[in-house]
Parts: C-alpha cells; structure tokens; sequence
C-alpha cells in the first residue's frame, strides 16, 4: 500500500468526495444562516441575523482619547462604520487552494475573516493595534507611576471599591477607588517617605460593594502573584504586590534558542517532578530536571500548571489567577531562573495556556468578579452559555472588548517577562464549538465544522491571539489541543485558517490503547496501525504523541503499565531473566514510541517519566487518598538503578531523539508508507530519506526480507531497538551494507516493489524496529559517510557484541557483558551528552550561583 503525507489529506477529517460535498453544500445552505447578508450597522450591541451570538462592541478604554471623552460605541454609532458584506472577497483563497473541499464553505470562511478584520480595525482605531491593545498589564492591576502607585480594575459590577492589605492594615476607608463611565476603577496610593506605600511582597486584595449592598473582598484579576498560607487547611489565596528591587530582579543571561525544525517536546509538570513525596520548586527542577530533558535530546519544554490554580489537584487546567505563576513552586523569579536555564541548554520552553474556561472558584478566582450582572459587564458568559457541564468551569465571553484585552495581554505578559518561546493552548475543542465537543464523535463530515454550532467570536479570539503571538515572536510555536480535527486550524490567518503552528494528534494515543487493552497481538492490524499514524490533514502540522499527561492520571494506565502491569514492580531486575511479559513489553514500548514519533506528525510529545517506562499511575493529593504525594512524584531512582531495564526504555528513547537530530526526518515532508503486511505483522515506510521496518509479529524473525525505498545505492543500520543497549538480543548486525537492487521499470510505479523503483534485503527480527540510512559516497572513498560520532558508536557497539554464541547468552549474562564492552570502548552517546550536559551545568551553576 502507498501512503504519502505528501499526496493525501486525511478522509477522517475531511476529506470528502463529490457527492459528499455536494450533501455539503446544501446543509452549508440550509443550516449556515450567515451567509449574503445585508451591511450591518456597529450601533451598538446587535444581534446577527441568523445567528445565534451577539457582537460586542467595546465598553471601555483607558487610552488618552477615551478619557477625553471619546465613548467608543457611541463614535461607532455616529460614524455609521459598517461590515462590508459578506460578498466581498476576502483573503481566504490559500486555504481553498489547499483543499477544494472547503470551496461550499466560503461564506462561512468569509464571514470569520470580516469578523476578524473589523474587531481588528476597531482595535486599532481606538487602542491604537494589538501591540498596544496587549500591554493591559501596563495599565491594569498595580503598576507604578510617578510618585506613586496606580491601580485598575474593571468592574463595572461594583458600586463601591476600595484597596485593602497589609499596608493599609487591612482597612480600605482612606484607600476609596473612583470609577470612570467605562466601568474601571482607580486609585492613585502616592509613595510615603520617597517609598512605594505599598511594600513588595506584601499581600492586597481589592473590596467592592455589589449591586445587593454586600461588601465582598477578592483577589485583583492582574494580580501577578498569589499565595496562600500553607499552615491553614483550605485558607482563601491572598493577592501579593510583587514589585521586587532591581538586585532581587532575576537578570536573563541567555538567548532564547533558535526554533527548532521540529520540536520533540518533554511535557512537564514542575510541581510533581521530585522524586520525593512532595511539591517540587522552580530552581530545582532547573538544576535537576532539565539536564535531563537535555541528555535525553528533546529540543523544547512544555510546562503545566504554571499559572495560578488553588487546586491543586486541577492539574493546572482551573486557573484562578492568570498572570501569576503557581506560587506552590516558587516566585516569579524562580520561574525565570528555569526558563533561563532551559534556554542555556538549547530548550525552548512552551506554557500550556488555559482561556479555554477559568475555575468557578469565586474566594480566589476570576469568577469572583461575577455578581449576577449582564454578560457585557463580566468576564464571563451568563446562564448555561457561561459553564462548563463536564469541567465545573466558568466560560469566557469572548465578544467582550475587555475579556480580549485580558486574554491577549495575557499571553503578551508570559511571551515578554518570562521569556517563553510560545504556548500549547487547551481546550481549544471546548472553544470551537458552542456544544463543546460534549457527546460529540466528530466523523470528518465538513457540516461539523462550519455551522451554526461554530462558536465564530472564539475563533476570531483566537485568530487574534496568533496574530499577536507571531507578531511579538515571529519564531513562537503554538499548539491547539484539539480532538475536532477543524479544517484550517493550523493554518495561518493570512490564508484564513486560525493560525496555530500545530494540532496535537489525539486520536493516536486513544487507538494504542484500545489495542493494548482490547486487543492479542495476533489481531493488531498493520494496516490500521498505519492509517491511524498518517490520518492527518495535508499540510496542517500535527504533533505525534503515544502517551501524554491524560494517559498517566488516576483511573488511566501508561503504556508501560499496560504492557507489564505488577510485573513492572518486580521483573524489571536484570540479574534475571525477563518474564515473557516483560520481554514484551519492553519490546512494544520502544516500538510503539518511535512508530507514533516517526509516522505520526511533524512533532513529538513525551510527558515527564514515560521515556523510561514510568510505572503506577499519577494521582495528586486529595480526600480519596488521605491527601497523599506518593503517587504525585517521579521515581528517577528507577531509571538511574543500572541493573533496572528502566534504562533500557529511556536509552531507546534517547537515541530516538538523537536520529531526529541527525536526519531531521519529523521535518521531512516525505512520508511514504509501502508495506502494511497483515500476514507478516511488517509495516514498512520511509521518512525523509531514512528507511523504517517494523516486525510486530511476536515469533517469526524473516531472513532476506525485501524492503522497498526510494533512492538506490548503499544503507546501513541507523538505529536497532533490538541492540544490546537497548535490552535487546543483538540479532541484526550492525557493519552490514545492505546493497539496494532496481525493481521494475523506472518512472512505472506499478511494475515497481510496492511502488517502490528499489529494494534491499535485512534480516527482520520479531518485534524490533530497525532504521536504516542511505551511506553518501564520498570521491575517493568508498566507506560509509560520517554520520555523526554518537550514531557511529550505536554500531560500533553492535559490532563488539557481535560474536559468536551471543544468541545464547542469558539476558542477565548479556547485560554484564555488554557493561564490559562498554567499559572496553565507552559509548560516545552517553559520554557525549553527559559532557555536554555536565559542562553546561557547570557553567550555569557558576554563572548562577549568586541568584541561587
């Protein structure tokens, strides 16, 4: 079978045929009613015909012109600004040209992209563009200015508003905040004595009188550090003034990296990163941790939970505070501390962004600032529009002026204090769609995407959001989790996409656990194996993932545990043999993770720990199991332990990692898959210009096996999950030239080897993967090319095991003597990365030490 990344987009999310498309068109017809509309006046708050949302125009703007008197809505009104109709051609012919598919849904794409152009225009017009739009934070919250301190919020909810803290001994009736027509309070707190009145550090909050004459105190909504006190169980978060003097400031040393190709992401949470039952700091998870990451050759960062959340437990998805980090692991400072560290180490650090919803929690969140009042006067939706069934969560409005300005410079605040190289926003399914994706299957059907159920004012949120992002970082990568499949969200606003960099490919992990549960190895479908890894949208990025953070949590299994479940706690010893469950398993986790990584997407995700096959499960502290972090940690003993085959597991992904380093194959846009051999249990592919065999069959080992490739000449072995390091049994010899012969007729694709104009013949052991790359001939010499000393010393470490009778060497006896082979010639990989990472540890270590 032919498979081309290059050739086919993906039925499943779809790609549709005629008459598909014709059925298209006219539900498009029939139930998208927001198509040849007549021009509509901005005079205000108006709803769409045949729509069911409103446009909001801006209530409120603290620029210079507003406060002169300029009321937005009402110099819209006057001026009679106008949508252009939805007739007017607009720049949306990239994505059509792309997949005529979408051509009956042009008025839809239409529509969005006027959407986006006028909220565009109206932002410039009276915020003076995004950039500035973006710098709420500069106006918002606590900021100082001369002679003082000045503070904002929004609440056009509040009757009466005072300050309150530790400076004002918690008494706000000298510190009464005046309001403006727009619904934003202020108060100008001058300084005492040539010192901020206000000291850093210290804790505030904001206190308002509501429309029922309740006094409520909350935290202020830019806060930008919030903490609580540990002593007391279940105690409200406090706001902090955090303003620290310049020798307190941390200093960044070191460029952000350049981007990456292809990112090869390690998905991390900081506060369960220790190997001890606690909550693990920012500092140490720099000093500890992201050596790690970088000897194990993932080239960027993905934080969890870095905004503030008051439950923990949340795992970072209910935030409560957007512009603070999770004082749990430290200050803002720390934070840098990390970020500046993963920079020095070649990492680009991603934040996992949550405007997808807030937490409902009302004493410490956003939510708080919701007293009953209008939807245009909230954060948030009203009435069911407004909460999340499946989550317990607030949704945002986000036709609201004042919930944009908070979003976007939201993500402006993390991109430029501390320096993150770009986002992977969540939920963006729950955003898309006013059903949220709630009991929906998604079948690729087009009608899907673009109807009545597309939540149009989140779409252009968050073509805004990308906008801004690739303006502020041209080189930031952003991510869409998203299971819907929309067609265009990985395509730029420019083109009339939504603009993400990339879309995570969930349904990959959901298909490997469907066969590691439910399915023997004797049923396990090649073919279905290989659809599922290649259904992906033409020319829409995906990031390729086995297992991430959802498959590790409480009720869910990793893929290790799945493969050898108990035995994981007792047969992973190599002074034994391995149990056939073990051999297995450690078998399939490698194959499993490089197949996802190779044929899977544009880019790969591991989440903390599952490189080496971490066992158990996560499950964060709560009443069900008596507030316990023994199961909220990481056990890097187990991969450090030399004689545990953890090491096995996190070697092979290593060196996974390192062959993308090399070849830059997850870049490559040539992806052909040529064999899917159900009998055989073979699946056969190239990627780049790297031949890739995989042999799921559970006995048979194929001697001679006739594998087709593109380019004729000379391959070698690139990397072998059957080699000794990896705990395998060394069964492929790695100093083989395999010599490819032509099939067919050259240019005639059917009278080739599996449409493939070549082919060579390898010994295909069972379960084992093997990577296989073309030797370049050099004038003059005849051997093969240098590949890089790390992939050299792969083979030359086969070569020395390769001896007579190593076949019938125990596991156990295999282990040790490779261990002497080793210690006979090191292995340059680890020696090299060790190097590398122990210099620039030191190197950090002295350069930060004074910030330790």
């Amino acid at each position: 079978m032919l498979g081309s990344l290059g050739l086919f987009p993906a039925p499943d999310f779809g790609s549709l045929s005629p008459s598909l498309a014709k059925n298209s068109k006219r539900a498009v017809e029939r139930n998208c009613q927001i198509v040849k509309q007549k021009q509509i006046e901005l005079t205000g708050c108006r709803k769409l015909p045949g729509c069911s949302r409103f446009l909001f125009l801006p209530r409120i703007s603290i620029d210079k012109r507003v406060k002169q008197g300029l009321a937005i809505s009402a110099a819209v009104a006057d001026e009679k600004k106008t949508i252009t109709s939805f007739e007017e051609d607009m720049e949306i012919t990239g994505l059509l040209s792309i997949d005529p598919g979408l051509e009956s849904f042009k008025d839809h794409f239409r529509y969005r992209m006027q959407r986006f152009t006028n909220q565009k225009q109206l932002i410039e017009k009276y915020e003076g563009g995004l950039e500035e739009f973006s710098k709420g934070y500069l106006k918002f919250g606590f900021n100082r200015e001369a002679g003082g301190i000045v503070y904002r919020e929004w609440a056009p909810a509040a009757q009466e508003a005072q300050v309150i803290g530790d400076f004002n001994g918690w008494d706000g009736s000298n510190h009464r905040m005046e309001k403006n027509e727009f619904g934003v309070w202020s108060i100008n707190i001058p300084d005492s004595g040539g010192n901020p009145a206000i000291h850093h550090n210290s804790r505030v909050k904001f206190r308002f009188k509501h429309g029922d004459g309740v006094w409520v105190d909350r935290i202020p909504a830019w806060i930008r550090y919030a903490t609580v006190d540990p002593t007391k169980f279940g105690a409200p978060y406090d706001g902090v003034y955090w303003d620290p003097p310049p020798p307190e400031r941390y200093q960044f040393k070191y460029p952000r990296p350049p981007k990456a190709q292809a990112p090869r992401i390690y998905e991390a949470h900081v506060g369960m990163s220790s190997s001890e039952p606690r909550i693990n700091t920012y500092r140490e998870f720099a000093d500890d941790v992201l050596p790690r990451i970088r000897a194990n050759n993932y080239n960027t960062v993905q934080l969890m939970a870095v905004m503030e959340h008051s439950y923990y437990g949340s795992f970072g998805y209910h935030v409560t505070n957007f512009f603070a980090v999770s004082s749990r692991s430290g200050t803002p400072e720390d934070l840098k501390y990390l970020i500046d560290k993963a920079h020095s180490l070649g990492l680009s650090v991603l934040m996992d962004v949550v405007h997808s919803h807030a937490s409902n929690n009302i004493t410490d969140g956003l939510n708080g600032f919701d007293v009953g009042q209008s939807t245009q006067d909230s954060y948030f939706h009203t009435g069911d529009r407004g909460y999340h069934k499946l989550w317990d969560s607030r949704l945002f409005n986000y036709a609201n002026w004042e919930v944009i300005r908070f979003l976007l410079s939201n993500l402006r605040w993390w991109l430029e204090e501390y320096k993150f190289d770009g986002f992977r926003f969540d939920g963006v399914t729950s955003m898309l769609y006013h059903h949220h994706g709630i009991n929906m299957a998604f079948t690729g059907d087009y009608n899907e995407y673009f109807s009545e159920a597309t939540d149009i004012d989140a779409v252009v949120y968050l073509m805004l959001a990308n906008s801004l992002i690739h303006n502020i970082l041209p080189d930031a990568t952003v991510i869409a989790e998203d299971v819907s499949g929309m067609p265009g969200l990985g395509r730029s606003v420019s083109e009339g996409g939504i603009g993400f960099d990339y879309r995570l490919a969930m349904a990959i992990p959901d298909k490997w656990i469907d066969y590691l549960k439910n399915k023997s190895d004797e049923e396990w479908s090649m073919k279905e194996i290989s659809w599922s890894l290649t259904n992906r949208r033409y020319t829409e990025k995906c990031v390729a993932y086995a297992e991430s953070h959802d498959q590790a949590i409480v009720g869910d299994k990793t893929v290790a545990f799945l493969l050898m479940d108990k035995e994981m706690y007792y047969g992973m010893s190599c002074l034994t043999d391995a149990s056939p469950m073990v051999d297995r398993g450690v078998a399939l986790h490698k194959m499993v993770h490089l197949l996802t990584m190779a044929l899977g997407g544009e880019g790969y995700l591991n989440f903390m720990g599952n490189e080496f096959g971490h066992p158990e499960w996560i499950d964060f502290p709560r009443e069900g199991n008596g507030w316990s972090y023994d199961k909220c940690r990481r056990q890097w003993n187990l991969v450090d332990t030399e004689h545990l085959r953890y090491r096995f597991m996190n070697a092979f992904d290593k060196a996974m990692n390192l062959l993308d380093e090399k070849y830059s194959f997850l870049a490559s846009t040539k992806q052909i898959v040529s064999s899917t051999n159900e009998e055989d249990k073979v699946i056969v592919f190239e990627r780049g210009d790297l031949v890739f065999v995989f042999n799921f069959h559970p006995e048979n080992t194929y001697d001679g096996y006739k594998v087709g490739c593109d380019l004729p000449g000379k391959y070698r072995v690139a990397l072998d999950s059957d080699a000794w390091e990896f705990g395998g049994r060394g069964r492929v010899g790695h100093d083989v030239d395999h010599f490819t012969s032509p099939e067919g007729i050259p240019g005639v694709p059917e009278t080739n080897f599996n449409n493939r104009p070549n082919s060579f013949k390898i010994l295909s052991a069972a379960r084992t993967c093997v990577v296989y790359y073309r030797v370049e001939e050099k004038e003059g010499n005849h051997n093969s090319s240098d590949i890089g000393a790390a992939n050299e010393t792969l083979t030359d470490i086969a070569k020395l095991g390769d001896f007579e009778g190593i076949n019938e060497t125990s596991p156990a006896d295999a282990v040790a003597k490779q261990e002497d082979l080793k210690a006979a010639q090191p292995s340059l990989i680890a020696d090299d990365i060790a190097t590398k990472a122990n210099t620039e540890t030191e190197e950090i270590e002295e350069e930060t030490s004074d910030d330790k």
